[in-house]
């Protein structure tokens, strides 16, 4: 089943009507019939909800979803395209958005595709510059005609799709009320962000997220390294159940909780002295991080 039919079923099992779920997860009955009927996903707050009231994983809930890898149908689209020929890298300053989703693919271009369902100048309000250095993309979206930041934060939606055999190192500066990453093979991607959700989805390699905000973090799969840096921020990290990896807080005032179920635990991760591929990592000032892992 697909997380809309999963969805379904867990509400009639437990005897509740969509007005019912919707209630209890603090949302509208329209979002419910939108998840019910896959034309929209649950964000990582209300899969965590979700999760918490049904005693069901997270993976399960996504066991035959597809994180979207391309942009889903809208109503409004502004799509700009790159050939790329040998591994760059990739230098992105974003403009603010509702959502941003970073994916690798199998292909020869970089394409950022902005959309809509309310901005209907796209092509004229936003301009994407792509410049091309030596070894070196570079990557600027900037507002035009007077459109606020606010506007772009409740209606702009960025999709970047990267050539995976052409990536190096990628740095991204952005601003959205979530960000995703999927299948992005990339040996350091380096996010300068300010978001309060972030899903990892077949990230190879090391993410180093720099931001100041609450987070919450979810980790469909963990291969590789990733890196919190904050300051006087509270954040948690899902991962699935059953993942083997390092953890480690540096840095003045850090440190790492550990919670199963909605309960603090005992420290889940691997000891140093036994080896392991796959690291999390706190580093800053005065911030905690809360690791936490669904059954």
């Amino acid at each position: 089943m697909n997380l809309g039919e999963q969805l379904k079923h867990l509400r009639s099992q437990a005897g509740l009507s969509q007005e019912k779920l919707a209630e209890k997860l603090g949302v509208s009955r329209q979002a419910i019939t939108k998840w019910e009927t896959n034309a929209g996903l649950p964000d990582l707050d209300n899969l965590l909800a979700i999760s918490a009231l049904f005693h069901i994983s997270i993976d399960e809930l996504l066991a035959n979803q597809t994180v979207p890898k391309e942009s889903p149908e809208y109503l409004y689209e502004s799509i700009t395209e790159y050939d790329i020929d040998e591994p760059k890298r990739y230098d992105m300053k974003l403009d603010a958005a509702n959502s941003l989703h970073l994916s690798g693919y199998n292909g020869e271009k970089i394409r950022v595709i902005l959309s809509s369902n309310t901005l209907s100048t796209l092509q004229s309000d936003y301009k994407v510059k792509i410049d091309d250095t030596k070894r070196r993309i570079d990557v600027d979206i900037r507002r035009k005609n007077n459109i606020s930041e606010a506007v772009a934060r409740e209606s702009l939606m960025i999709f970047v799709q990267l050539p995976n055999q052409y990536i190096d190192q990628v740095e991204l500066s952005a601003h959205a009320d979530q960000i995703t990453l999927s299948s992005l093979t990339c040996s350091n991607t380096e996010l300068d962000i300010k978001t309060p959700r972030m899903i990892l989805d077949g990230v190879t390699g090391t993410v180093e997220i720099n931001c100041n905000l609450d987070m919450n973090i979810l980790c469909l799969s963990l291969n590789g390294e990733v890196a919190v840096n904050q300051v006087s921020a509270s954040s948690r990290i899902s991962v699935p159940q059953d993942t083997s990896f390092h953890a480690t807080a540096k840095g003045i005032g850090t440190k790492i909780y550990y919670e199963k179920n909605g309960s603090q635990t005992p420290p889940f991760c691997v000891p140093d002295t036994e080896a392991c591929d796959n690291t999390i990592e706190l580093n800053g000032v005065k911030s905690e991080l809360m690791i936490t892992t669904c059954q």
